[in-house]
C-alpha cells in the first residue's frame, strides 16, 4: 500500500473544487470552496441542447478544468498535466506522483467509480488520489460522495479510459506553489473582471445572460421535448441544484465568493454585484423547484412561470456582471 501522508480527505460540494482543495492545502495554501471558485472565474451559464441529446442541459459553469487552468494561472502556479492514449503510461503517470509523496488529480467518467450511487456517464468529473493498494485507488470525492473513498483499480482505469462528451484523455494533473506565492487577495478583482466579461460577451446566444434568456424561451415546451417528462424534469432539477452545484446552478458559490471578496475590498460596485447574487439564488432555487413539479405532475403552468423566472434571472445577472465588470 502507498499512501500519501498529510491528507486531510474532506469533501466539498463540488468536484473540481474539492480536488483543488485536496492539491493545494497539500501544498500549503487553503481555501474556501467559494474563493476556489471565484478566484478560478468559475461561473458561466450554457443552454445545450442538440438533436443527438436526450433532454437539454442547464450549465451553470466554465468548462471542466478550464477552473483549474484559470486558478492556476491567477495565483501564479505551476499546473503540470500529463494526457495520454495508452492505459499503462496514464497508470504510471499517476503512481509514479503518489509514489514521490504527492497527491494527484484526475479527470474521468464518474459512471464507473464504485462508489457512485447514480450511474451516469459523466466525463468532467474531477477528483484527487492520494494513494493505492494491489486492489483499489484511495480518492477524494465530494461530501455527497462519501468524501475519503475508495474504487477498485479495474474501475479506476475504465473510468479514465471512457470516450465520450467532456472526457479527457487519462488526464492527471499537479499543482506546485511558487517559492513566493503572490498575495492572493490581490487576483480578486482581476478575477472577478474577467469572470463578467466572459459572461457578458459570449459569443453564441446560448451563453452567459443571453443563454439564460434564451432557456427561459425554451423551459416551457419541455414537456412536449420528452417521452418521460415524469423522469426528465425532476433529473433536470437536480442537476441545478443538488449535484455538485453548491446550489442554484452554482450561484450560491459565487454569490458566497463575492460576501467574502466584499468584506476585503471596498467598492460600491462589489456590494451592487453581491446583492444581485443573493438575490439571483433563491430564485434558481424557485426554478429548478418548478421544473421537479411539472415533470411529476404534468403541469405545462410551472414551466411557464419557470420561464418567466429565467427572464427575470437574464436581467438580474445581465446587471450584477455590468457592476462587476466595472471593478
Amino acid at each position: 500500500m502507498t499512501i500519501v501522508q498529510g491528507i486531510e480527505a474532506r469533501g466539498m460540494q463540488h468536484c473540481e473544487t474539492t480536488a483543488l482543495d485536496v492539491l493545494l492545502r497539500h501544498e500549503g495554501l487553503e481555501l474556501s470552496e467559494p474563493m476556489l471558485f471565484g478566484l478560478g472565474s468559475g461561473l458561466s451559464f450554457v443552454y445545450w441542447d442538440s438533436k443527438g441529446m436526450p433532454f437539454p442541459f442547464l450549465g451553470g459553469r466554465v468548462k471542466p478544468f478550464e477552473l483549474t487552468r484559470n486558478l492556476a494561472a491567477r495565483l501564479g502556479l505551476t499546473l503540470t498535466v500529463a494526457e495520454t492514449t495508452s492505459p499503462r503510461r496514464a497508470w504510471e503517470n499517476v503512481a509514479a506522483t503518489i509514489d514521490a509523496g504527492r497527491p494527484v488529480g484526475l479527470q474521468l467518467d464518474s459512471y464507473h467509480l464504485d462508489y457512485f450511487r447514480s450511474k451516469v456517464h459523466f466525463g468532467g468529473h474531477v477528483v484527487a488520489m492520494y494513494g493505492y493498494d494491489e486492489h483499489d485507488a484511495f480518492l477524494v470525492d465530494t461530501d455527497q460522495q462519501g468524501g475519503a473513498v475508495r474504487t477498485s483499480l479495474t474501475g479506476l482505469a475504465r473510468a479514465r479510459a471512457e470516450r465520450g462528451p467532456m472526457t479527457a484523455r487519462h488526464r492527471s494533473f499537479t499543482l506546485t506553489l511558487p517559492p513566493r506565492l503572490p498575495a492572493w487577495q490581490g487576483r480578486l478583482v482581476p478575477a472577478i473582471r474577467a469572470c463578467a466579461e466572459s459572461f457578458l460577451a459570449a459569443p453564441i446566444a446560448n451563453l452567459g445572460h443571453r443563454g439564460i434568456a434564451k432557456a427561459g424561451k425554451q423551459v416551457p415546451g419541455w414537456l412536449a421535448r420528452t417521452a418521460e417528462p415524469e423522469r426528465d424534469l425532476p433529473q433536470a432539477a437536480m442537476l441545478m441544484e443538488r449535484a455538485g452545484t453548491g446550489g442554484a446552478l452554482f450561484r450560491a458559490f459565487y454569490r458566497d465568493f463575492l460576501g467574502e471578496c466584499a468584506r476585503l475590498i471596498d467598492s460600491d460596485h462589489l456590494r451592487t454585484g453581491h446583492r444581485l447574487y443573493a438575490e439571483a439564488v433563491p430564485l434558481w432555487t424557485e426554478v429548478s423547484t418548478l421544473i421537479a413539479k411539472a415533470g411529476e405532475s404534468g403541469d405545462a403552468t410551472c414551466l411557464e412561470q419557470a420561464g418567466a423566472v429565467l427572464h427575470e434571472l437574464s436581467r438580474i445577472e445581465h446587471d450584477a456582471m455590468q457592476a462587476l465588470r466595472a471593478l
